[in-house]
């Protein structure tokens, strides 16, 4: 299983389930993440949601780029996946227990959680650039939680964050140590589950539509960024991963 769920008292814990791949997204754990949230939405039992990986190293490295690389894109057309809560207002609250690097899609995935709790060693960033790649949902997410300069530096540069910066900006809740982040999730969550789920879900959205937050057009970028995931320099980028070498870019 490439993901594992467990429920008790109203919180759904789902972790994503391929440490040996840094928790990255390839197809079957894109289809499961988003046939676990299409499931949960509509559970009554499930009152609140954790979402965290296995291991210590990542909470998810994004898209599978050794499965890009040989031939096996990893979106939408597999089904509805991470986008049923990164690119849309989900229903229930969502808590990340970031248990390592959220990179990537990775940081989109932790993006489309309402409260995040991080450990001390946690990283955050978006290097797609580096792979000839850029990451719509994340990049949308980042740039609507981050001041402008602090966005665009982890846009262009794909250079990491660490937790305590992330902490300073807003972008997490708390960072914790390791052992506490899962515990932490949890409670957060139990907290939020005991309340009325009628008014915690309309308190949800009235707060992300206050701050601009709520469900922004992110299917006008992935369609302006379709192009740039079909160019050589993204095949290229996928492969220098894949070779463990870097990248040699033409612009096309």
């Amino acid at each position: 299983m490439v993901l594992d769920r467990a429920l008790r008292d109203g919180v759904l814990v789902l972790t994503m389930n391929r440490p040996e791949h840094r928790n990255a997204l390839n197809r079957d754990l894109f289809r499961e993440l988003g046939n676990a949230f299409v499931g949960a939405e509509t559970d009554p039992e499930v009152r609140a949601i954790v979402l965290t990986g296995a291991g210590d190293k990542a909470f998810c490295a994004g898209m599978d780029l050794k499965a890009f690389a040989a031939g096996e894109p990893i979106g939408p057309g597999d089904g509805p996946g991470t986008t049923v809560f990164v690119e849309r207002c989900y229903p229930k609250p969502i808590v990340a227990a970031v248990n390592g690097a959220a990179v990537a899609g990775g940081f989109g995935v932790m993006l489309g959680c309402d409260i995040i709790v991080a450990a001390e060693h946690a990283t955050f960033g978006l290097p797609e650039v580096k792979r000839g790649l850029v990451g719509v949902g994340a990049t949308t997410r980042a740039s609507l939680r981050l001041p402008p300069a602090v966005a665009l530096e982890l846009a262009l540069t794909g250079a990491p964050m660490e937790a305590t910066r992330a902490l300073q900006y807003g972008l997490v809740n708390r960072v914790v140590p390791a052992a506490d982040v899962l515990p932490t999730a949890v409670e957060i969550a139990t907290t939020i589950a005991a309340n009325a789920p009628l008014a915690v879900l309309l308190a949800k959205e009235i707060a992300l539509d206050a701050r601009g937050l709520l469900d922004p057009d992110i299917a006008a970028w992935r369609e302006r960024a379709a192009p740039v995931f079909a160019s050589n320099d993204a095949k290229e980028g996928a492969r220098a991963f894949a070779e463990k070498r870097p990248p040699n870019f033409t612009g096309t």
